[in-house]
């Protein structure tokens, strides 16, 4: 990659540039992104556990608000198959041949075992080969969110070990700049949102 102020090729696994010593302006693109994202999924969590209840029990809600409520819960639930699911595939259509083979090997189980632990309580009685444990079944009768956490735990891992790295976050984020139209149409959606239920609502 080129450094946009001095113009010297230098490898991406570098997150400075040799000769002037600047941060690429992709790598600006690719923090303001995820930090954008992150704003907007915590705004996002915090007005699903204080304010939509209140937007859905009012009088006059509107279907859009139970809908938001509704896809916030199962989100909560199941979202984290979809990431898992896209980190795989990436992982196998697009850094295949640039992986590190203990990194890729690493990652590549933590997302099997959580879709594995994901699906398990799902597999029929009558199949007793793949019958999970006991002690699991009743884990997750007595703290039914819990796979969920975990989940949601081990794809944040995932997550945190391809973007530390310069060279793997490169080929996940691109240059940033997708990423960051997607996410600041999230956080503008939530705001947005957030403002009409309350108008509607007081």
């Amino acid at each position: 990659m080129f450094c946009d102020r001095c113009g010297l090729n230098f490898l991406p696994k570098q997150s400075v540039c040799t000769r002037c010593r600047r941060v690429p302006t992709r790598y600006w693109f690719q923090l303001m992104s995820l930090i954008t994202l992150l704003v907007a999924v915590a705004a996002n969590g915090l007005v699903a556990v204080f304010l939509l209840p209140r937007f859905v029990m009012a009088h006059n809600a509107r279907f859009v608000f139970r809908a938001w409520w509704w896809f916030d819960q199962k989100a909560a639930l199941y979202g984290w198959v979809l990431f898992a699911v896209a980190l795989l595939a990436w992982d196998y259509f697009v850094w295949k041949e640039a992986r590190p083979k203990i990194k890729g090997w690493f990652t590549r189980k933590l997302l099997t075992l959580s879709l594995a632990a994901g699906v398990a309580p799902m597999i029929p009685w009558w199949i007793p080969a793949g019958q999970p444990p006991g002690q699991f079944l009743s884990m997750i009768g007595r703290y039914p969110g819990l796979p969920a956490i975990l989940a949601w735990a081990v794809v944040l891992v995932v997550s945190v070990l391809l973007c530390i790295d310069a060279e793997s976050r490169d080929y996940l984020l691109g240059h940033g700049r997708v990423l960051s139209v997607i996410s600041t149409g999230m956080l503008l959606l939530v705001l947005t949102m957030t403002m009409v239920g309350w108008s509607l609502t007081y």
